[in-house]
């Protein structure tokens, strides 16, 4: 009779241990498949920065060409355009980098915030040229330009939501655990330059 009951409570703690087992696998599975879906949502809204930040690589060299053509304009400032364009073409940075190398992508928002800061200036500085403000050309290029960097604000925030849910989930607990098993690190955020907050509001729309 002993015997018996022994069995039966060795036979009972084996199917206890299997559904523990069970339960923890099932909670890792789960786990570790959202940590790989928030991961590839990173990477997908990283793609799409990627794609509005080259767009404005391309309307670059006409803008600048178009600039070039209108005498005594500040040749110093146009060549800092030229000079962070060509910087932030260098770095290359694809969506495996994001998380293996930091140092990376620190260089890449620095090299493209510099960008856009040259850019901000260059847009400053035309407001003292009337001719090149009202003609057409440009007028098409920086209604793109406009457009572009909206587009990289609104991806740049996006990419920056992603990340944030992703680093959340993998600090909570129990995900950290099973985050460092897996080696899930903390990403991360794609910061722009303070004085790209807020573009500067030129009027395009005056000859003055």
């Amino acid at each position: 009779m002993a015997k018996g009951k022994l069995g039966f409570g060795c036979l009972a703690a084996l199917v206890v241990a299997l559904i523990l087992v069970f339960a923890l696998v099932n909670i890792g599975k789960r786990a570790y498949n959202s940590f790989v879906t928030i991961d590839e949502q990173v990477n997908e809204s990283w793609a799409q920065v990627q794609n509005v930040l080259q767009r404005r690589m391309d309307l670059i060299p006409n803008l600048v060409e178009t600039v070039k053509g209108y005498a005594n304009f500040e040749r110093q400032t146009l060549e800092a355009v030229i000079q962070a364009r060509a910087n932030a073409t260098k770095v290359q940075l694809n969506a495996d980098q994001l998380a293996s190398n930091p140092q990376m992508l620190e260089q890449y928002m620095q090299a493209q915030n510099q960008l856009s800061s040259a850019l901000s200036r260059l847009m400053v500085v035309v407001e003292q040229y009337p001719e090149l403000k009202a003609n057409q050309s440009f007028l098409r290029l920086q209604d793109e330009l406009a457009g572009t960097e909206n587009r990289i604000a609104v991806e740049r925030r996006r990419f920056n939501e992603k990340v944030q849910m992703y680093n959340q989930q993998i600090r909570l607990f129990p995900n950290n655990i099973l985050a460092g098993l897996f080696n899930f690190e903390k990403r991360a955020y794609f910061e722009a330059p303070q004085e790209a907050q807020q573009a500067p509001r030129v009027d395009f729309g005056t000859t003055n």
